[in-house]
């Protein structure tokens, strides 16, 4: 991925972390709380199977698609 849409899709992770504060599920393995930002950048490495730096150009649209998607449906 090119430092331009990085940057566009780094951001757009922190802007759904932010809208998942205090909205994920409690889980034993986080007793003092879960992170939303890790769980974005988590749920992306996952889904894609590699970084979000190193995901191709041409799926920026369906990363951002995904990351709507995660920021809906907290879980």
């Amino acid at each position: 991925m090119n430092e331009e849409n990085s940057k566009r899709i780094w951001t757009y992770m922190q802007e759904a972390g932010d809208k998942l504060v205090g909205k994920l599920p409690p889980s034993w393995q986080h007793p003092k709380g879960r992170n939303p930002y890790a769980h974005v950048a988590i749920c992306v490495k996952g889904h894609f199977g590699q970084s979000y730096k190193d995901i191709p150009d041409e799926k920026l649209q369906e990363v951002l698609d995904y990351i709507d998607y995660l920021a809906e449906n907290p879980s």
